[in-house]
């Protein structure tokens, strides 16, 4: 029986021991490589901020950005709307990476886009559109 109670509290440690690492991560860590990214994230965001304002662009429940209604961008806009899109995209992707090798575990590349998506979320505006858990297009 103690053997049995032994296993099972070793099994339920091995399971909680990478949730348990990665909640020690410094999501604030700072590196010239994820000071740059952040600059031109900034720089690009007063660009794209009248586009999450209409509805136009969402947060995706990834931590990206996705152009979430193209009708709501004049045409004439579209193809700049989607290369700011694509831009913040690769930079939002470069950021999680470089915040997993500065913290020295590029494996948690995946729970860093997680936790960012969650952060976008809390900071947006109302009335900005962002994915749920099960992707579907929410009104903040």
């Amino acid at each position: 029986m103690h053997s049995q109670n032994l296993r099972l509290w070793v099994v339920a440690l091995l399971l909680w021991l990478p949730v348990l690492a990665f909640a020690a991560a410094d999501l604030e860590i700072n590196t010239p490589a994820i000071g740059s990214l952040k600059d031109a994230m900034q720089a690009r965001h007063s660009q794209l901020a009248s586009h999450y304002a209409s509805g136009a662009v969402g947060l995706t429940r990834d931590g990206l950005v996705a152009m979430r209604d193209a009708a709501l961008v004049p045409l004439a806009q579209r193809q700049a709307v989607s290369s700011l899109v694509a831009a913040e995209n690769q930079d939002r992707k470069a950021l999680y990476r470089e915040i997993a090798r500065a913290n020295g575990h590029p494996e948690w590349e995946e729970e860093i886009h997680s936790t960012f998506a969650q952060r976008w979320v809390q900071k947006a505006a109302p009335g900005w559109w962002y994915q749920n858990h099960g992707g579907a297009w929410v009104k903040k």
